[in-house]
């Protein structure tokens, strides 16, 4: 997950702070170029972080998802760990996978939280 600072950041913050929106408000809250957010905004999707929302396919709609939101909350690490992606995946453990001693639960390929309860299976 190779994000730009501060352009992707500041548009998970207006997705989180304002709900749903389009890249051109995106842009004029962020002050960056709607080309700038049109370019990013594929590339969040790409890593889980947005999702473009309906009601039609290309209504350019986005809006966080829980992986999102996890990446704002280990922002500040971004420089620091080898593997963003990893660690925010792992809920900053750093590991990418759960341990005993925190029963979180973790944050799945499509970007949202999963927990498994002893004896369920995630089929039906």
């Amino acid at each position: 997950m190779k994000l730009r600072q501060p352009t992707d950041f500041l548009i998970l913050e207006e997705l989180e702070d304002k709900g749903r929106n389009v890249a051109t408000n995106l842009a004029t809250h962020t002050g960056k170029s709607r080309k700038n957010i049109n370019t990013r905004l594929p590339v969040l999707e790409d890593y889980g972080l947005v999702e473009k929302i309906g009601p039609a396919e290309r209504s350019g709609l986005y809006e966080i998802t829980p992986l999102g939101q996890a990446a704002l909350v280990y922002r500040d690490r971004y420089d620091e760990v080898d593997d963003f992606e990893a660690y925010v995946r792992s809920d900053g453990r750093g590991d990418g996978e759960a341990s005993a001693e925190d029963p979180s639960p973790e944050i799945d390929d499509a970007g949202e939280r999963r927990s498994f309860a002893r004896g369920e299976s995630d089929e039906e």
